[in-house]
């Protein structure tokens, strides 16, 4: 640890946790051959993308990704897509469960830590930032690390404000009235909450993401790897054990500012662990003030797509002209003759002339054939909609083709085949 020029604080040696083993059974079936983290999300991106670069644009540079179900995707992405120079000592290293501590996987996000310990004594950094890799979101992390530092706090949770109307949904931060910063209680879906001091309509939502000094977090998660009855969750066991002690404080969303956003999507959050709000922060992305801004380059979301050419949107072979609005076109997409509105097209999808593809979702080298209408619907990687065919259309012939139909929307799952 050493003092930062023409500064009183001293610098702290940090290293980022990405819990990366999410399963996703609420995603089916788009996590039915993936880890949730891996989803696809905007075209080019994985979700984790969201979280690797919001550490490394914040200044991290040395990352380890906690993975357990399903991980040979996401392996594969972080290791092909988030190389950095070693001559620093920087990595993003993927970790699957190693069953260090028993013959047994992570029985929870605090058991992950624990079991995977090796990790933070090898390193020996002063602090740990621990964040989870599926939420689509810009954060500086190295603000809420500077909050944590100067209030002595053992441990820090990063909130977002939502009505309280809508508490009953989120695990509730309850705040000491007279110190707003620090937690007096965590509430798991309150029915009758406390608002904010200075906002009563208002609770702080936890994100997931959180701050430690080192030590105290080691000391935690083996404290509670013999604490019978306990799930070893993170929000749910983890940092309560630091309220009931006094040493949990909350950093406010709100007061993160990052570099290029605007007011429109300053403050941006989002939990995409279903169909229907994985769908919606697609159509945040697509609309033409998007809430979520894809092009700030001033804290850009990395990550790689492969050897794409360019998109090509050209007049299909009758003459007819190919149409597109609202639309995210990654690369490697051709639009052919075909119509494509507020949808978003992953890499080397093609769209042929007559189709209609409106509010959708196309991962991958989807397919849409002559004259095929897809419609409020998600459709994963290599589908291939024949000739002529209608998804999204009919929710009951969707459902007796054996499309998951829900939340208004048809999901066709990864390779699944089109039935005669």
């Amino acid at each position: 640890m050493s003092t930062i020029p023409g500064s009183a604080r001293p610098r702290k040696k940090v290293l980022a946790i990405v819990l990366a083993g999410g399963e996703g059974k609420r995603l089916m079936p788009l996590t039915a051959d993936r880890a949730k983290p891996a989803v696809p999300f905007a075209g080019i991106y994985r979700l984790i993308d969201y979280a690797l670069s919001n550490v490394v644009n914040s200044g991290y540079l040395q990352i380890v990704v906690l993975t357990q179900y399903k991980s040979h995707s996401l392996d594969r992405h972080v290791t092909q897509t988030w190389r950095m120079s070693t001559m620093l000592g920087n990595y993003v290293t993927p970790v699957p469960a190693q069953q260090r501590v028993g013959k047994h996987w992570y029985l929870g996000s605090g058991d992950a830590i624990f079991q995977s310990l090796n990790l933070i004594k090898d390193e020996k950094p002063d602090i740990v930032v621990v964040v989870g890799a599926d939420h689509v979101y810009r954060m500086d992390f190295s603000q809420m690390v500077a909050q944590h530092i100067d209030s002595g706090a053992a441990c820090t949770v990063a909130a977002i404000r939502q009505p309280i109307g809508l508490a009953d949904q989120f695990g509730v931060i309850d705040v000491v009235p007279d110190d707003p910063s620090r937690i007096r209680e965590f509430l798991e879906k309150p029915k009758d909450p406390t608002g904010l001091p200075d906002s009563p309509g208002e609770v702080l939502a936890s994100m997931g993401n959180y701050v430690f000094d080192a030590d105290a977090l080691v000391e935690a998660v083996t404290r509670d790897a013999s604490t019978d009855g306990s799930k070893h969750d993170m929000g749910g066991d983890i940092v309560p054990s630091f309220v009931r002690r006094d040493q949990a404080g909350v950093y406010d969303y709100q007061d993160n500012v990052v570099p290029g956003a605007t007011e429109r999507d300053r403050g941006y959050w989002r939990d995409v662990g279903t169909l229907g709000s994985y769908y919606a922060a697609h159509m945040d992305v697509v609309s033409p003030l998007p809430v979520f801004n894809l092009y700030n380059f001033d804290w850009p979301i990395y990550t790689s797509y492969g050897p794409q050419p360019p998109v090509k949107i050209v007049q299909g072979a009758d003459g007819t002209p190919a149409r597109t609005d609202e639309a995210v076109l990654s690369p490697g997409v051709v639009v052919s003759g075909g119509t494509v509105t507020r949808s978003v097209l992953s890499p080397a999808v093609r769209v042929l002339g007559g189709a209609q593809v409106d509010g959708s979702v196309l991962l991958n080298g989807v397919h849409v054939g002559e004259g095929a209408v897809v419609r409020n619907a998600i459709l994963d990687k290599n589908v291939v909609v024949p000739p002529g065919a209608r998804i999204g259309v009919d929710r009951e012939e969707d459902a007796a083709r054996g499309f998951v139909v829900e939340d208004g929307l048809t999901v066709l799952g990864k390779d699944q085949a089109f039935p005669h």
